[in-house]
C-alpha cells in the first residue's frame, strides 16, 4: 500500500485499531468486532469491491438498513478510494432512480429484502443474509493493497433531505469529514468511556458522521440498533449498556410521552443529544425536568457542513433553550442580510457559514453550486439571529417565513405557543394562500386528547400577537417526516392548500 498522510476517513479506525486493538469496537445483533477485527473487515472489503471491476472514483450506492456490513462497506468504500452514496431506504419508484442516476452510481450495496425496489438492470450485490453477500465473501477476499486515498479526494455524496427541493448530492472530502469528526468530538465530549447506541439510519449523515465515525476515531464501544425502538432503548438505559443517546426531537417526544417514562430507571443516561430538527422549548422543559441530571446537547447544522455547525452544550441551557449554541471547533458562521452584510447583534438574518468541513458543491449542479457558495459564505437557508454573546438562534427555514399580510411571522414561535397547550402531541405551522394576508398563518396539530379548532385558536391567542395567531387549525394522525424526523412542511402546503 503506497502511504498517504493518513488524513482519511477509514485511517481514523486504523489508528483505533492500532491504540486499542482488542477493544470492542461494534456490537450488533449477535455479533462483535473487536477493532482490530473490524479495521481488517474493512480491509477484505475494500479487496470485495475493487474485484468487482470498480476503480477509484467509481460511486457505489448503499441502499440498506443500519448494521455492521453497512458501517464495513462505508468505511471499504474509503479505504479502496471510491465514492459512497448512501441512499434512503424507504426511497422508492422515480424518487429512488433520480439518485443512482443523478449520482451516476455503477454499484448499489443492497439489503436483500430491499433489492426487488432497485431499477431493473441496476448492478448490485447483497450486504448480508445471502449468498454472496458482502460479509460472507470477507474471508475469501485479499486486503486491499492499493494507494491510499488523498485528503482532497471525494468520499461521499451526502444528498440533502429535499425537504424543499430535489435532493442535491453534497460532495464530501476526507478532509472535510476528518475536521467535522474533531469538531463532534471536542464540542459534543465524545470519549472512549462513552457507551453509545445509534438507532437513525446510518444512511443519515448526523448518526453517521457526528457520533458513530468520531466515536470509533476515540475508541469507543457501539452499539449499533436497527431503529430507534422506545422499548428496547428504555431496557438497554436500565441494563447500563448505554449512557449516551443521539436521537432526533421526534424521538425525544415519543419517549416523553411513553406512560412508563416517569416510572424508568434512566439515571444511568449520562449524555443526550438532539437534533436534525428544532426542538420544542415546551418539550425540552418537560425531559429537562423528568431527568434533572442529565446533559442535553443540541446539534445543529445541514448535511453540506459534515453536518455539525453549532452546539449547545448541557452548561449553556439555562436562559436560552431555545438557542442552536455556538459555531464549532472547524465552523465560522455569522448572519447577513440579502445583500450578503453582515447584520447587527439582535437582528434576523440568513446564517452562513466558512469551514474546511463544507463540501466541494453539489453533484453535478454548478446553478445550485453558485448559488448557494458566494463571496467565499455558504449560504444555508436558515433564518437565525445571533446575540452579542455569540450564540445563534435558529428562526426558521428562509423559505417557510410566512408572510402574513406583509409582516413576517416566523413559525417556529407559533409552534412553539401551541406546544404548550395539553392537547398537543405534535405541531407544524405553514403559510397558505389567502387574498387577505397573502399568506395565512395555519396550524397543523396531531391531538393527544380531545380539543377543538376553536380551543386551539383562543390558545395561540393569549401567546402571540393578533398577527402571528393561527387563522386555521387543521387535525391529522401523522405529520409527514423525512427519515432525519424533519417535517416535510413542502407536502403540508401542497395538502391543505386547496
Amino acid at each position: 500500500m503506497t502511504q498517504g498522510q493518513g488524513s482519511t476517513v477509514d485511517g481514523a479506525l486504523r489508528r483505533s485499531a492500532r491504540r486499542t486493538p482488542a477493544r470492542r469496537a461494534v456490537e450488533y445483533r449477535d455479533r462483535t468486532w473487536t477493532y482490530e477485527e473490524l479495521d481488517a473487515a474493512v480491509s477484505h472489503a475494500a479487496g470485495v469491491l475493487l474485484a468487482e471491476g470498480l476503480a477509484p472514483r467509481d460511486r457505489v450506492a448503499a441502499y440498506g438498513h443500519n448494521s455492521d456490513a453497512y458501517l464495513i462497506a462505508f468505511l471499504a468504500c474509503a479505504r479502496a478510494g471510491l465514492v459512497h452514496v448512501p441512499v434512503n431506504h424507504h426511497l422508492t419508484g422515480d424518487d429512488l432512480a433520480y439518485l443512482l442516476d443523478q449520482s451516476g452510481s455503477t454499484l448499489v450495496l443492497t439489503d436483500p429484502d430491499l433489492a426487488t425496489q432497485l431499477p431493473p438492470g441496476t448492478r448490485a450485490l447483497p450486504l448480508r443474509d445471502a449468498d454472496g453477500c458482502l460479509l460472507a465473501r470477507l474471508a475469501d477476499a485479499p486486503p486491499f493493497d492499493g494507494p491510499e486515498p488523498r485528503s482532497e479526494d471525494l468520499v461521499q455524496l451526502l444528498y440533502t433531505s429535499g425537504t424543499t427541493a430535489e435532493p442535491k448530492g453534497a460532495m464530501m472530502t476526507h478532509r472535510a469529514l476528518i475536521h467535522a469528526y474533531l469538531s463532534a468530538i471536542t464540542a459534543l465530549d465524545l470519549s472512549a468511556g462513552d457507551r453509545p447506541a445509534h438507532a437513525l439510519p446510518l444512511y443519515h449523515s448526523a448518526q453517521l458522521h457526528v457520533f458513530l465515525l468520531p466515536y470509533l476515531a476515540v475508541g469507543a464501544t457501539n452499539l449499533i440498533l436497527d431503529a430507534p425502538d422506545g422499548d428496547l432503548l428504555l431496557d438497554l438505559i436500565e441494563e447500563g449498556r448505554v449512557d449516551s443517546l443521539f436521537a432526533p426531537p421526534t424521538v425525544w417526544i415519543g419517549l416523553a410521552a411513553r406512560p412508563d417514562f416517569a416510572s424508568r430507571d434512566l439515571s444511568g443516561l449520562r449524555k443526550a443529544y438532539y437534533g436534525a430538527s428544532i426542538m420544542p422549548v415546551p418539550v425540552l422543559e418537560r425531559l429537562r425536568e423528568r431527568l434533572p441530571k442529565l446533559g442535553f446537547y443540541n446539534c445543529f447544522g445541514q448535511s453540506e457542513i459534515g453536518p455539525l455547525a453549532t452546539v449547545l452544550a448541557p452548561d449553556e441551557h439555562k436562559g436560552r433553550m431555545d438557542s442552536c449554541g455556538r459555531p464549532v471547533l472547524f465552523v465560522d458562521a455569522r448572519v447577513v442580510d440579502e445583500a450578503g452584510d453582515e447584520v447587527p447583534d439582535g437582528t434576523a438574518g440568513e446564517i452562513v457559514y466558512r469551514s474546511p468541513q463544507l463540501c466541494e458543491g453539489y453533484w453535478d449542479k454548478p446553478e445550485e453550486t453558485a448559488a448557494a457558495f458566494r463571496d467565499g459564505w455558504f449560504h444555508s437557508g436558515d433564518l437565525a439571529v445571533r446575540d452579542a454573546h455569540g450564540y445563534y438562534t435558529i428562526v426558521d427555514r428562509v423559505k417557510d417565513v410566512i408572510n402574513s399580510g406583509g409582516v413576517l411571522v416566523a413559525s417556529r414561535q407559533v409552534e412553539d405557543a401551541l406546544y404548550t397547550h395539553e392537547a398537543v402531541a405534535e405541531v407544524a405551522v405553514i403559510g397558505l394562500p389567502d387574498e387577505r394576508w397573502i399568506e395565512a398563518v395555519t396550524a397543523v396539530v396531531v391531538p393527544r386528547g380531545a380539543v377543538t379548532e376553536a380551543q386551539l385558536l383562543a390558545h395561540a391567542r393569549e401567546k402571540l400577537s393578533d398577527f402571528k395567531a393561527p387563522k386555521r387549525v387543521f387535525f391529522t394522525d401523522e405529520l409527514p417526516r423525512n427519515a432525519a424526523g424533519k417535517i416535510l412542511k413542502r407536502e403540508l402546503r401542497d395538502r391543505y392548500a386547496h
